[in-house]
C-alpha cells in the first residue's frame, strides 16, 4: 500500500543536491561580483585604449634612447619596429582568444592558460611569469615614482637640503595605501586616463625638447664600449629594456574581461577598437623619443632622456610629475591582477569571507611589500633586463601564439603556422639572449659598487 503526499527518497536527494548546487552557484556568483576582475563589466571602448596605454607606456619610455645607445642605428630601429608588430600580433591573438568558447571568457591570463595546456600545467607556466612581470613593474615603479618626485624636488628647490629616496618612496607609496581600496577596473579608470594623458604628455616633451636642443656637438653613433665583449652584452642587455617597454599583454584579459558581452556582440570588437588606438599612441611615444632621444645625443645619452635634457628647469620639473601621475596610474593597473589572485585564493581557497577588512589587509600588505623592496633595493630597475628576458618576452612575445597554436592547431606551413613560429623563435632567442647581457652588467655593476642600498 503507498503512503499518500511522500515523494520517494531518491526525488527528495536530487531535489536537495540541485538545491545545494544553486546555493553554490550563487555563493561562486556573489564572489565573482565582489574579485576586482569579474566584478564590472561595464566598461567602454575607450577604457580598454586608456588602460593599455597606462600599462605599456611606462616610464620605460625614458630609456629608450639609452636602448639605442647601445643598439646602434640599423638593430635599433628593426628591433623596435619588429617589437611593435610581433607584439600587436600577439595582443590581436589574446583579444580573440578571450572568448573563444562559447558561453565562457577567460578573464585572466592564467585561465587561458589553463585551457590550452591543462589545469596544473597552465597555472604552473603562466602564474609564476605574469606574477615576476606584476610584482617586477609594480616594484619598480615605486622606484621611479620616489625617483621622479626626488628629480621635481631638487629641480624646483635646488638650495634645499637634500633628502634621501628612501623618503620619496615612502611618500610615492601613501597614495597607494589610500588608491589601493579602490574595488575594481573600472573604479580606476579616472586614474588611468590621467596616467594615460601624462604619458603621451612627459613623452612629447622628451623628443620635442631634444628637437629643440638639437644634435650635440662631437655627438657620436657607434658603440661605447671599450671591449668587444661588453659591447656584445650590453647589446643583448638592451634587448631586455625594449622587452620590458611592451609589457602590456599581463593585463589585456583582464582589461578586456571589465567589456560587457554578448553573442551579437562580442567583447573583442570594442577591445580590438581600443587596441588599436592604444597601438597608434604607443607609436608616436615610443619611436620619437628613441630615435630622436638618440640623434640628439649619441652614445652619450644617458639611461633617462630627462637627465640628458635637464634644461630648462621648468620643463623638466614639470614632465617628472608628469611621470608621477603616470606612474601612480600604471602601479594600479599592474597592481590589480595581483591583488585579484591574492584575494581569489583567500576567499575560494582558504575561505576567508570576502568584505572590506579583507581587502584592506590584503591590498595593505601588497603595498608595503612593493614600498619595502623599492626602499631596499634601489637599483632594481637595473635588474629589469634580467627579468625583461626571462618573464615579460614569453607572456609578450611568444605565449599567446604558443596557445593559439595549442587550442586551434593551424594546417602546417600554412600563413597563421609560420607566422606564429617566427614570433616564437624571436621570442626564445629574446628569452635566452637579454637575461645574459643582463647578468654581465649586473655582475659588473657589482664590481663597481654601482648598486647601494637604502639610498
Amino acid at each position: 500500500m503507498e503512503t499518500q503526499g511522500l515523494s520517494p527518497p531518491e526525488n527528495y536527494d536530487s531535489r536537495q543536491n540541485q538545491s545545494e548546487k544553486e546555493k553554490e552557484k550563487e555563493k561562486e556568483k556573489a564572489i565573482d561580483d565582489w574579485l576586482p576582475i569579474t566584478s564590472s563589466r561595464n566598461a567602454k571602448w575607450w577604457y580598454s585604449a586608456f588602460h593599455n596605454v597606462t600599462a605599456m607606456v611606462g616610464a620605460g619610455v625614458l630609456s629608450l634612447p639609452y636602448a639605442m645607445s647601445e643598439l646602434g642605428w640599423g638593430p635599433g630601429i628593426a628591433v623596435m619596429v619588429i617589437s611593435w608588430i610581433v607584439t600587436l600580433y600577439t595582443l590581436w591573438q589574446m583579444v580573440e582568444m578571450h572568448e573563444m568558447v562559447p558561453g565562457k571568457r577567460f578573464d585572466r591570463y592564467h585561465e587561458l592558460g589553463q585551457y590550452a595546456f591543462g589545469e596544473k600545467l597552465g597555472l604552473y607556466i603562466v602564474v609564476p611569469q605574469q606574477l615576476i612581470v606584476e610584482v617586477g613593474v609594480c616594484i619598480v615603479y615605486m622606484v621611479t615614482g620616489g625617483r621622479s618626485l626626488k628629480k621635481f624636488h631638487d629641480v624646483v628647490c635646488s638650495d634645499c637640503k637634500q633628502i634621501k629616496l628612501t623618503f620619496f618612496i615612502m611618500i610615492f607609496a601613501s597614495v597607494h595605501f589610500v588608491l589601493s581600496q579602490l574595488p575594481n577596473f573600472n573604479s580606476i579608470s579616472g586614474i588611468s586616463l590621467a596616467a594615460a594623458v601624462m604619458s603621451f604628455s612627459y613623452s612629447t616633451i622628451a623628443w620635442v625638447a631634444s628637437v629643440d636642443k638639437g644634435k650635440q656637438e662631437h655627438v657620436e653613433y657607434g658603440y661605447k664600449s671599450d671591449t668587444q665583449e661588453r659591447t656584445v652584452m650590453r647589446f643583448l642587455a638592451a634587448l631586455g629594456d625594449v622587452a620590458f617597454a611592451y609589457a602590456g599583454h599581463n593585463v589585456v584579459l583582464e582589461i578586456q574581461a571589465t567589456i560587457p558581452s554578448t553573442p551579437e556582440k562580442p567583447s573583442k570588437k570594442p577591445m580590438w577598437k581600443g587596441v588599436i588606438v592604444a597601438y597608434i599612441v604607443v607609436a608616436l611615444c615610443y619611436f620619437p623619443v628613441a630615435f630622436v632621444g638618440y640623434w640628439a645625443f649619441g652614445n652619450g645619452v644617458e639611461d633617462n632622456i630627462l637627465v640628458s635634457l635637464s634644461r630648462p628647469h621648468w620643463l623638466i620639473a614639470m614632465a617628472n610629475m608628469m611621470v608621477v601621475v603616470h606612474v601612480i596610474g600604471s602601479y594600479q593597473i599592474y597592481a590589480m591582477p595581483v591583488l585579484d589572485m591574492m584575494e581569489t585564493v583567500l576567499v575560494k581557497r582558504l575561505r576567508f569571507p570576502p568584505g572590506l577588512t579583507l581587502r584592506l589587509i590584503t591590498r595593505s600588505a601588497y603595498v608595503a611589500f612593493t614600498m619595502f623592496v623599492g626602499i631596499t633595493f634601489p637599483f632594481f630597475g637595473g635588474l629589469l633586463s634580467f627579468f625583461g628576458g626571462f618573464a615579460f618576452a614569453p607572456t609578450t612575445y611568444f605565449l599567446p601564439c604558443i596557445m593559439w597554436l595549442a587550442i586551434y592547431k593551424p594546417r602546417r606551413f600554412s600563413l597563421s603556422w609560420i607566422t606564429n613560429w617566427i614570433c616564437i623563435i624571436l621570442g626564445v632567442l629574446l628569452m635566452i639572449l637579454a637575461p645574459i647581457g643582463a647578468l654581465r652588467d649586473i655582475i659588473g655593476n657589482i664590481i663597481d659598487k654601482q648598486y647601494k642600498f637604502y639610498q
